[in-house]
């Protein structure tokens, strides 16, 4: 069974199994692999791991407390409306490790100095959404791979998480929390409705 056929929604972990920043990093860097709109990878991560960090958490969740006091870590997932503002910065990057010419650089970042005038809030936000959903799901079958399993939380207050963790709550808009540690327990099974059912040939 492939980690895409056997993967579960873990809620109760072993509370002694920590992962080093170092462990941390590296499936974050995997993670941060994902497609994004434009490669501006709106994607932050706030990792709550301490017991008083986490205890900013609890106000905001909407239960979800098994998972917030086994759990290595709860992963705060944000998307980034400023993501732009990294344009420069990853292009950049771009161009000194030869992956792009420094003519197409500016062509873009031009190209984005005319159209963020023009995006809505609503907009930039609803982007960002789906791709921190390619690098949430990511970061779930890296976590496999490196021996743990996570839970995927969408059951908490969106209005106050931001500030409850002392971020600007206009610029960093929840995505959702993922839980992650060392599972003491399987999971449930769950079922998938048939390919028939949600594609359609045309």
């Amino acid at each position: 069974m492939s980690t895409l056929t056997s993967r579960r929604s873990i809620r109760k972990y072993d509370p002694h199994i920590k992962i080093s920043r170092e462990e941390m990093i590296q499936m974050l860097e995997d993670a941060t692999r994902a497609p994004s709109s434009m490669n501006m990878q709106p994607w932050r991560f706030i990792i709550v791991e301490s017991m008083e960090a986490k205890e900013k958490l609890r106000p905001v969740l909407y239960g979800n407390t098994l998972q917030l006091e086994t759990s290595a870590a709860m992963i705060c997932i944000f998307t980034d409306l400023k993501k732009f503002e990294y344009a420069e910065k990853i292009f950049s990057l771009a161009v000194d490790q030869g992956l792009m010419p420094e003519e197409v650089k500016e062509k873009q970042l031009r190209n984005i100095a005319n159209m963020v005038p023009t995006l809505s809030e609503e907009g930039i936000e609803k982007g960002g959404l789906i791709d921190s959903g390619l690098v949430a799901m990511q970061l779930m079958h890296v976590a496999r791979e490196h021996g743990y399993d996570t839970c995927p939380i969408g059951g908490f207050r969106h209005d106050q998480i931001a500030n409850a963790l002392g971020l600007d709550s206009k610029r960093y808009k929840p995505v959702f929390i993922l839980s992650i540690g060392k599972a003491v327990e399987s999971g449930y099974p769950s079922v998938r409705l048939a390919v028939e059912d949600v594609a359609t040939w045309m």
